[in-house]
């Protein structure tokens, strides 16, 4: 994806689905309406961060091109310069992957 113009507000994180595999371990083609959306991503874009009860800013700790998991109904889904993304907050990705 060429650079987005668009930035995400306060803690919410742009993500951008990773395909899962067309075909089990054993080798068997799972269709399409067979398929569960993938839970992982890579993060595009973030947010400059969420303020604590002081109102001091703490940055997020994921950063564009983590690999990341994420809730099954997380996020909101999102077109972007033709693209199909999620918008979700940082407390709905489970964690980094590697």
């Amino acid at each position: 994806m060429a650079k987005s113009k668009f930035r995400p507000l306060h803690d919410r994180v742009v993500v951008r689905r990773v395909e899962s595999e067309e075909k089990t371990a054993g080798g068997i083609i799972i269709p399409d309406t067979a398929k569960e959306k993938p839970q992982e991503g890579e993060v595009v874009a973030v947010g400059s961060g969420a303020r604590d009860e002081a109102g001091k800013l703490v940055p997020l700790d994921v950063k564009a091109g983590d690999r990341v998991l994420f809730g099954k109904w997380s996020g909101t889904e999102v077109k972007l310069n033709g693209e199909d993304l999620l918008i979700m907050k940082e407390s709905d990705i489970m964690g980094i992957i590697g």
